[in-house]
């Protein structure tokens, strides 16, 4: 048999990689689709692990677009091929990457099964080491795989009366699930392991996430196996760089099984690879249910991802209660707010929405950052006189459009705030000067005694710390942390002139857990140990 040419899709829109790998019967043809990715830097770091005859990518891409792939590729690896997609808008980029070595191109608006079979014949005929295919050789029809005939029935094809026979003999058990994993963009490569079976990824930097995959993806079908007898699993490719995907076939009654070792996994993974992320979609009886379970489970819980970052594993059977509907936001308000000056009052009610709103784990991802886009939007254009947020706002776009999780896209609104607040400011405010500055204050006040943090107290008044922060140095001279020990070393200073309690236990009264640090702190603040203060000021109360 011929050797298969393998192929990478490299493209920005999830439904063009989707039409592109259902449009051929890509086996039969003697193709193999090895992976996907979503740009071009993706694409690149995953050539060492898929090791593709043939890159078939877009040109216009986020992170690093198609002529800089194409350059790099051929740079790194001239063995292998490139074909361009592109609309008719785009063309004159075709005609750069030419220069980079390009095999041909395919205009977006005529992909179509045969024209695309062509240009992949003839780029395959390019490549020495498939040399039979380019002698002329047809390729013998590649034999059904359990993966590629799942992969089509995922994407709501119907399989052949053949197909459909074959795969009901490799999954016979009455019960399906998904279970799925994902490793950070800069995940580190090490040793993965379960109870003592150990599964080593190799290279430190190229091919770290690869080499990481690679080892975790052994060690979950390993245990699995181990804990789960008579377990069926088939990964399916063609995924994410950084992400893989499990069909388990099980008995019904090994269900909860199946449960106690994914969350075992979890547990034990996770500790030797932090940014690892698993996923468990609900259990379903029928092949039939795999299109949908895919759509309503398994990408879900991609999406629920965006907003609860911290969760090692989701299971879907298993999420929290969802959160009430909110109410609108009243844009309106806030648009009257901003004309008024009223800045303390307009960020503060927002971001009150804001983490409401990023608590709201089945919220669109999309919505989500439309409405930041769109407040920083409103903001800039009130304050239209202020260059600097003009000439900002467009890379605030599109480092919320990039933004991985909630949190990450809220820090950025919250950063752009706190500017505002500072541009806006036509002379340094007084302590106090707003309202929600003097609840914080008063509460500081009240529970200085108390083992206080920035994040509690932003949890309190449900403030995102960060915003918190920026707010505190805005309204004070002093920032959280060196106006909390003000206070405490205040109180201190009572209690010392007024003699009647121990030193030793004035720390504590005032907030201190370690006598020591006290200590410390207040000959910082008063230039005098609590011993040589309460000397030098007893009696004074």
């Amino acid at each position: 048999m011929n050797q298969i040419c393998k192929v990478l899709i490299v493209d920005d829109e999830i439904l063009v990689r989707q039409g592109i790998k259902y449009v051929l019967d890509w086996e039969r043809e003697g193709f193999q689709i090895v992976g996907e990715a979503a740009n071009g830097q993706e694409a690149l770091n995953s050539l060492p692990a898929l090791q593709p005859h043939i890159i078939i990518t877009d040109i216009v891409m986020p992170v690093m677009d198609g002529e800089e792939l194409t350059r790099l590729v051929k740079r790194d690896y001239p063995a292998t091929e490139v074909i361009v997609l592109s609309s008719f808008s785009e063309f004159h980029y075709v005609r750069s990457t030419f220069q980079n070595g390009v095999a041909d191109y395919i205009l977006k608006p005529k992909l179509e099964a045969g024209s695309l079979l062509q240009v992949l014949q003839k780029t395959r005929e390019r490549i020495p080491e498939l040399g039979a295919a380019a002698a002329g050789v047809q390729p013998e029809a590649a034999p059904q795989r359990l993966d590629a005939l799942l992969s089509r029935i995922i994407s709501g094809y119907r399989l052949q009366p053949e197909g459909e026979a074959f795969v009901k003999r490799q999954l016979p058990q009455d019960c399906f699930s998904f279970l799925g994993w994902e490793t950070g963009q800069t995940g580190t490569a090490g040793v993965v392991s379960v109870d003592g079976n150990a599964a080593t990824a190799g290279a430190d930097n190229a091919g770290n996430d690869a080499d990481a995959l690679t080892a975790i993806t052994a060690a979950v079908t390993g245990e699995l196996e181990r804990t789960v007898p008579g377990l069926v699993q088939c990964i399916i490719h063609g995924g994410e760089p950084n992400a893989a995907l499990l069909l388990v076939n099980l008995q019904e009654e090994q269900w909860p099984a199946l449960l106690q070792a994914v969350n075992k996994l979890a547990h034990a993974l996770a500790g030797q690879e932090p940014e690892l992320r698993l996923t468990l979609s609900r259990s379903f009886g029928s092949l039939s249910e795999l299109a949908a379970v895919y759509q309503e489970s398994v990408l879900k819980l991609r999406q629920y991802r965006f907003f609860m970052p911290d969760q090692v594993l989701l299971v879907y059977d298993e999420l929290p209660q969802r959160e009430a509907q909110l109410p609108k936001f009243n844009l309106t308000q806030f648009t009257e707010q901003l004309k008024r000056q009223q800045l303390e009052e307009a960020f503060g009610d927002l971001h009150q929405h804001v983490d409401a709103l990023s608590r709201q784990y089945d919220g669109d991802v999309f919505q989500f950052k439309s409405f930041l886009g769109n407040i920083i939007f409103n903001v800039t254009n009130q304050f239209s006189h202020l260059g600097e947020l003009e000439e900002g706002k467009y890379g605030l776009f599109r480092a919320i459009d990039e933004a991985g999780t909630a949190d990450g896209a809220v820090r950025i609104l919250d950063h752009f705030l706190a500017r505002v607040m500072e541009l806006t400011s036509s002379a340094a405010p007084t302590p106090g000067s707003n309202a929600n500055m003097a609840k914080l204050l008063q509460y500081m006040e009240e529970h200085y005694a108390e083992p206080l943090s920035l994040t509690e107290l932003a949890r309190h008044f449900h403030f995102n710390p960060s915003y918190l922060s920026s707010l505190f140095t805005t309204y004070n001279q002093e920032g959280f942390k060196e106006h909390l020990n003000t206070i405490r070393t205040g109180k201190a200073a009572e209690l010392l002139r007024a003699g009647e309690a121990p030193i030793s236990e004035i720390s504590s009264m005032v907030g201190y857990g370690d006598h020591s640090y006290f200590c410390k702190v207040f000959k910082k603040y008063t230039g005098l140990s609590p011993s040589g203060y309460r000397r030098q000021h007893y009696g004074q109360e």
